[in-house]
């Protein structure tokens, strides 16, 4: 039996179609954007689960790369560890952080810590991590990875065909990652900013 369909009422646009502005979860309009196709899924699962309640701003989540470039100076004595011994006045070079810090500006973003386990690695909570999107993950390397639609900064460890994330501190377990386990891999970390 075939049905008769009237296709002149599908499709197009309708007034009064569609969700009206502001019903949505946030009650306020939305807006379209591109993200790479990449982490789509784990920026969706990441509002699905409220992860954004907490922070408050996005910018606060993530902070662009190289915004102002600002020249420090860098002096030529070092600074002991040990015993104290008089300061040198003589500024050797002026030295800028994104320099330093940032190797390829289009795929280096930064991200806040939050918790300690990585506090063995001297990564802190509240520390500000550089994270490379651009350096390939690689066995030993410290990656931010999105698992199962949490972010995470763990340490990578891949051997006999087994991908591992590992804490750097013994109150946690290392994470084994399963066939079944959603994970993406946003970057390397190849710094971190401590402020005390």
């Amino acid at each position: 039996m075939t049905e008769n369909i009237n296709k002149s009422a599908h499709g197009g646009v309708r007034r009064g179609a569609g969700r009206k502005s502001g019903s949505g979860r946030f009650g306020e309009k939305t807006k379209v954007i591109r993200v790479p196709e990449s982490q789509a899924e784990t920026i969706q699962a990441w509002i699905k689960q409220g992860k954004f309640a907490d922070i408050g701003n996005f910018s606060d989540l993530f902070v662009p790369a190289n915004e102002a470039t600002i020249r420090l100076p860098l002096y030529a004595s070092k600074v002991i560890a040990g015993f104290p011994s008089p300061a040198e006045d003589y500024v050797e070079a002026r030295l800028d952080l994104n320099e330093k810090l940032i190797r390829n500006q289009e795929a280096t973003f930064l991200l806040k810590v939050q918790g300690d386990s990585m506090r063995d690695a001297g990564i802190l909570d509240g520390d500000i991590l550089v994270v490379d999107r651009s350096v390939a993950p690689a066995d030993g390397k410290i990656v931010i990875a999105a698992l199962d639609g949490d972010l995470t900064v763990k340490r990578l460890r891949i051997r006999d065909g087994k991908t591992w994330l590992l804490p750097e501190n013994p109150d946690y377990p290392p994470i084994a990652i399963r066939e079944e386990s959603d994970m993406v891999i946003w970057g390397v970390v190849t710094a971190s900013i401590s402020q005390y």
